[in-house]
């Protein structure tokens, strides 16, 4: 087999690669050379096959040709010999007569020892009625029956050229008892024939061969039958002269077909028990159908050899089966009483089927139609979509509780749940994990990668759309309270503590305690589905794993930074309007601040994810120190040269170094405070000669690189000696640097 075509992409990766495109040139002409020599053989090959066929249709023709040429001749031959007898006609009509005597003699002994024979049939019959098993007398009940049946036709063939319908009357109430042991003897074949898989397996041969014959004997008698009525319907004129030739059947009987028709009626009635034994227990497809094997199995070990060769009855047997075990599954599939197991079963059927099939002699290739008519990413799909459908769902129910427990917030506790650890949490996480891995269970009963790789693909999706629900829904509460929308904060406490709860489900989800081996919900949640998954998915897991793990801490930050917020808009939104406002040197707005600050931390650091009580207090110090900078513009902020404003500002941030030095955690309290040093370059601002304000502000760019030049014009508007020069100067300096970028400073935060 061709290796798989190269991109060219993947041989030129780099620009030294150009030096390789003569080398690939000539490998590409060479293998296209060989491939159109390909072509030329394989086209030289088809156009000689063609030809070959083309001359043995013409010589056919020919010899069809030839083959009328001489009918014609001879049929002249025996038109001229009339005339060369002498008293032909006087010959021939002497012959005639002594063949009706003769005729006529033998029907009329016919006849008469019509009723005796019929007799001696009905009493073999009665032998064979009393030993159904063995029916020695099959054989010879067929023999007399066949002779019994032409008397019969011959009989009413000529009474009806004689034109007497009254004698036709006469000869069919003779003939009555004949067509009751007809039937009676169909029933017994039919009985034979519906039985032949236990006769096989009793070693019943005998009786399985004497049925073949039966029926190979009908099937020959049925197609003279066909034959001569396809001649004199073709060949009308000649008709008189085949009289000679009509003995035997006048009728199709069509043994050949009832035979095969008992095959399909027997194999159906075990069908109709399967049926209701699939629907009952699905999972024992395997065993249900194993009397469909051990059929084809009996048939090949022990039937091939008992029937005629032409009949092929394996490769009969095996369409017959075939076509009714599609007929069963693709009825299931659309059943109603089926059930998703049920398809599920189906789904994995094929290929056990066309295996077992092939060790039988059957190819896949000469099974048609295809067993479930290739529907099964058709039903993949439809089984995947029902295991999404009940996830969306469960996933729709658990957010919508999770929205009433939201919405009555309000009582004692904040509607939520504390974890082992003494941690806020929500009621419904632990549920969503324990659904996700349930569907991941019925994913895997399936069997199937692309069933359980299609699911934990949805799971994806839906645990990323369910964190932006989830945001979406605390965004919108908090809106309400940061644009002072709810009378009195009723429910403002129980919003911070569903915030706190809910960056500490962000953790539980991704915190693993490998030494204790504890894993986070996310990681379970991979191992429960690595086992399902092909490596190939495995890798691409790992991305959408990353990303998820990403988004959870995205979110517990979220959620932290809206909490600060919230204390900014609605604790501190009375005193933020007044700094750097002549009101502002009359108050300890700053102590009052730090102050509330250390409650929260003291209330909200003992039920807070470990991981984030750093991370929350260092939210709150930025929110705060990005407020105070922004409140340059507050209106009637000013800073004139005749007031104390240095101090007042040296002194609300020594009240901030107070406490943030007081921490336990000393590396957060160093990295806090000297965040808080850009009130430095802040007073610089303030305090600076006109002169110099172009070097200051470039010194405080190369240190802040995401300095917003909106906030330093509302700096420099605030002071008492503001001219539009000092502007012009500074935004001068500021298209001449080239400042590099880096991570996001606390600059970036002031707008």
């Amino acid at each position: 087999m061709d290796a798989p075509p190269v991109k060219l992409s993947e041989l030129l990766r780099h620009p030294d690669d150009l030096d390789k495109i003569p080398a690939l040139k000539l490998e590409f002409t060479r293998k296209k050379a060989a491939v159109d020599s390909q072509l030329r053989g394989g086209l030289r090959d088809q156009l000689e096959t063609t030809q070959a066929g083309m001359n043995g249709i013409t010589d056919g023709q020919k010899t069809l040709q030839a083959i009328r040429d001489e009918m014609m001749k001879i049929d002249t031959l025996c038109s001229e010999s009339q005339n060369m007898i002498k008293d032909f006609a006087s010959i021939n009509l002497v012959s005639q007569a002594h063949r009706n005597f003769g005729a006529v003699e033998t029907m009329v002994e016919n006849l008469q020892t019509f009723n005796d024979r019929l007799n001696r049939v009905e009493n073999m019959l009665r032998e064979d009625e009393a030993d159904k098993e063995s029916m020695p007398n099959l054989l010879r009940v067929h023999y007399e029956l066949t002779q019994l049946r032409n008397i019969r036709d011959d009989a009413m063939e000529q009474i009806q050229r004689a034109d007497d319908p009254s004698l036709q009357s006469t000869l069919e109430d003779y003939f009555s008892r004949l067509d009751e042991a007809i039937d009676w003897f169909d029933e017994h074949v039919g009985l034979v024939a519906l039985n032949m898989i236990n006769l096989l397996i009793a070693d019943n041969n005998s009786l399985v061969v004497r049925l073949a014959i039966i029926v190979e004997a009908e099937e020959k008698s049925d197609q003279r039958v066909e034959a001569l009525q396809e001649a004199l319907k073709d060949h009308k004129e000649m008709a008189t002269r085949f009289q000679s030739i009509t003995d035997g059947a006048k009728k199709v009987r069509g043994y050949k077909d009832k035979f095969l028709k008992a095959i399909a009626v027997n194999c159906e009635g075990q069908f109709a028990e399967a049926r209701g034994e699939f629907l009952d227990d699905p999972t024992k497809l395997d065993k249900i159908m194993k009397w469909y094997f051990n059929d084809l199995n009996a048939v090949k070990q022990g039937m091939v050899s008992l029937m005629p060769k032409k009949w092929r009855i394996l490769k009969t047997y095996g369409d017959i089966y075939h076509q009714l075990m599609h007929d069963f599954l693709v009825g299931m599939i659309d059943d109603p009483d089926s059930s998703s197991a049920n398809t599920l079963e189906i789904i994995n059927w094929p290929e056990k089927y066309y295996k077992k099939m092939r060790k039988l002699g059957f190819s896949e290739s000469d099974l048609k139609p295809h067993v479930i008519d290739n529907r099964e990413q058709e039903l993949v799909k439809d089984f995947r979509q029902l295991i999404i459908k009940f996830l969306d769902q469960w996933i729709e129910r658990i957010f919508a509780q999770e929205e009433r427990d939201f919405a009555d917030r309000n009582v004692e506790g904040s509607n939520l749940d504390t974890d082992e650890y003494g941690y806020f949490r929500t009621k419904n996480l632990v549920d969503m994990w324990r659904m996700l891995r349930e569907q991941v269970d019925v994913a895997g009963n399936s069997q199937r990668t692309d069933v359980a790789e299609g699911v934990i693909d949805a799971m994806f999706l839906r645990l990323r759309g369910r964190q932006q629900s989830f945001q979406k829904m605390l965004e919108e509460e908090a809106a309400r309270y940061e644009m002072d929308k709810v009378p009195e904060l009723e429910g403002f406490q129980a919003l911070q503590d569903w915030l706190i709860a809910t960056a500490n489900d962000q953790m539980a989800c991704i915190d693993d305690n490998e030494d204790e081996g504890r894993f986070a919900y996310l990681s379970s949640f991979k191992q429960k589905f690595e086992p399902l998954v092909t490596p190939q998915y495995i890798e691409r897991a790992e991305n959408e794993i990353a990303l998820l793990r990403e988004s959870y801490i995205d979110l517990s930050t979220w959620c932290l930074s809206k909490f600060a917020s919230l204390v900014i808009a609605v604790d501190f939104g009375a005193v933020m309007p007044s700094f750097f406002t002549p009101k502002w040197y009359e108050t300890t707005a700053m102590k009052q601040m730090i102050i509330t600050v250390e409650e929260y931390i003291g209330d909200y650091q003992q039920v807070l994810h470990h991981s984030l009580v750093d991370i929350f207090i260092q939210i709150l110090a930025d929110e705060l120190l990005a407020q105070y900078l922004g409140s340059v513009r507050n209106k009637g902020a000013k800073f004139r040269r005749t007031e104390p404003f240095q101090d007042k500002i040296f002194n609300d941030v020594a009240t901030a170094f107070e406490y943030f030095r007081s921490l336990p955690n000393q590396d957060l309290s160093s990295e806090i405070t000297q965040t808080w040093r850009v009130t430095e370059d802040f007073n610089k601002l303030l305090t600076a000669p006109r002169e110099q304000l172009p070097d200051v502000f470039e010194e405080f760019k190369s240190k802040y690189w995401d300095l917003q030049i909106t906030w330093v014009e509302a700096v420099l508007r605030s002071r008492d000696d503001f001219e539009r020069a000092m502007l012009n100067a500074v935004k001068a300096r500021a298209a001449q640097m080239d400042v590099s970028r880096g991570p996001e400073t606390i600059m970036g935060k002031i707008k």
